[in-house]
């Protein structure tokens, strides 16, 4: 038996992170405002927001919405503090 493999998109998630005055990270996306987390450490908060951006990407495109971000290797963003890939099945 075969397993039907799936096509897979990558795109590139600029964000910046900022640390709480109470403890904890502050994720956000500058290019997308509705992309933001948080979380005790930066890697918990990083991947609180690479997960929110997969499941945005995905009713994004359920509702027909422009996805404010690039696929990777096209033209890179200008000075993101850090960027990560977010792997979206299409």
């Amino acid at each position: 038996m075969f397993k039907q493999t799936e096509k897979v998109s990558e795109y590139e998630l600029p964000i910046k992170i900022w640390p709480q005055k109470n403890g904890g990270f502050v994720v956000t996306s500058p290019l997308w405002n509705d992309c933001y987390a948080q979380g005790d450490t930066v890697d918990e908060a990083v991947l609180e927001i690479t997960a929110l951006a997969q499941s945005l990407i995905e009713l994004y495109k359920e509702e027909g919405l422009k996805i404010p971000l690039k696929l990777a290797g096209e033209k890179k963003f200008d000075n993101p503090n850090l960027s990560v890939p977010i792997l979206v099945a299409v």
